[in-house]
């Protein structure tokens, strides 16, 4: 198995990979989100989350570990089960979602997740509680961009948010509910045939700096406020959400 050879993929990859090992090491899904956008920027943004799920899965194996016994199990009672549903979407419209899509798609969801922190600046004081109906919405809302793209982490936050859980116990229940859905996800990707050769020796290649990423997430979450990285974060999301929508549109067109 040979994998990738290109330079410029792995200056794409190697920081993908890293911000998504943050993410899975504590903070809840934003950085997440940069993972296959940053990667779509030199491959195919189906290939980039064939090649990044089995680095989630090695990502999820850590977290649990650092996470166990902290979770909210009332918020993935209500969000699991719609995050299936939503897997299944995205599974059944696999065949009809093209490049160009799923690039526009990650671009505008890019943006929108920006606006919404900019216009809103998250001033949350009060939490709220349990909402079925939201939490379905937003659960199948997760299930079906993380199935796509791996970017699961914006409907994921937008239900947790509000809550106004402890950081410790916001991320345990984010590390339990994105490495269920993962695993989930193995089966479909297999018969989509994304763990061909190419991608698999190319995830293994980067498996090191993954478990590095991931060590260093959850150090950070126990010694520095997340909001110091969020602002970081929004602008690198922004940049890459405004290039890949304009991207996703001109492939529309074409």
């Amino acid at each position: 198995m040979i994998p990738i050879t290109d330079p410029w993929f792995y200056a794409a990859a190697i920081p993908s990979v890293f911000l998504v090992g943050l993410s899975k090491g504590g903070f809840g899904g934003t950085f997440a989100m940069l993972g296959v956008p940053i990667m779509a920027l030199v491959i195919s943004p189906l290939q980039a989350a064939g090649i990044m799920l089995p680095i989630l899965i090695v990502m999820d194996i850590v977290a649990l570990i650092a996470y166990r016994g902290r979770a909210d199990w009332k918020t993935l009672s209500i969000l699991l089960p719609a995050a299936v549903i939503g897997i299944g979407i995205g599974w059944a419209t696999a065949a009809y979602v093209n490049d160009s899509f799923v690039i526009f798609l990650i671009g505008i969801m890019s943006l929108a997740f920006v606006a919404d922190y900019l216009f809103k600046q998250r001033k949350i004081t009060t939490a709220s509680g349990h909402n079925l109906p939201k939490g379905t919405f937003w659960g199948m809302m997760a299930g079906f961009t993380s199935f796509i793209s791996h970017t699961g982490g914006p409907p994921f936050q937008m239900y947790m948010l509000p809550l106004r859980m402890a950081p410790m116990l916001f991320a345990g229940t984010a590390v339990i509910f994105f490495a269920t859905v993962n695993a989930i996800k193995l089966v479909p990707y297999f018969l989509l045939g994304q763990f061909d050769a190419t991608n698999l020796s190319t995830s293994v290649t980067l498996f090191p700096v993954a478990l590095v990423a991931t060590l260093v997430g959850v150090w950070l979450v126990r010694i520095v406020k997340a909001e110091m990285f969020y602002a970081i974060i929004y602008i690198f999301m922004g940049v890459i959400g405004a290039k890949l929508t304009y991207d996703g549109i001109v492939g529309l067109l074409a």
